[in-house]
């Protein structure tokens, strides 16, 4: 066994706090990755275009292995001119934003019910104390009625 001192401790505790587990994701750091990922494409759609406009100036030759790729990856775009299309998709993002919503309220109403409950559970303890402290005044008030009925008795 390992004997420490008490500000040992603390800053142990302090330390063990600032590690971060690397299994555990937070929002934070989902966000922050996803902001990243969207820079990094941001980035590769500026070489694209780069490619694309010194082609059409004449400065690049045309490589078109690259033409054709690019082409694919058009191709897998979807088409947003479709009103179906569309549609489809402000309804699905709809739906999403309606379980995030439903989510939120949900915590509140939570949240809400545990500060009730907390709140009754105090009142209940302060009246069970109040309670205790009159049965303890009304039972030493008997005690000094008996103490002076007997020291009555006794003259």
């Amino acid at each position: 066994m390992i004997e420490a001192e008490e500000a040992e401790e603390i800053g142990v505790e302090h330390l063990l706090r600032d590690i971060k587990d690397s299994t555990t994701t937070t929002l934070s750091t989902r966000v922050a990755e996803q902001l990243a990922s969207l820079r990094g494409l941001q980035y590769r759609l500026t070489d694209i275009r780069n490619y694309l406009q010194d082609v059409a100036r004449g400065k690049m030759p045309v490589n078109h292995q690259i033409i054709y790729n690019l082409q694919d990856a058009l191709n897998l775009l979807p088409d947003l001119n479709n009103s179906v299309l569309t549609q489809s998709f402000s309804s699905t993002t709809n739906d999403e934003l309606l379980v995030v919503y439903l989510s939120s309220l949900m915590r509140a109403v939570i949240a809400l019910h545990t500060l009730v409950d907390n709140k009754a559970s105090i009142g209940r303890a302060e009246l069970g104390e109040s309670e205790e402290k009159d049965e303890k005044a009304e039972g030493d008030k008997e005690g000094e009625k008996e103490k002076e009925a007997k020291e009555a008795k006794a003259e």
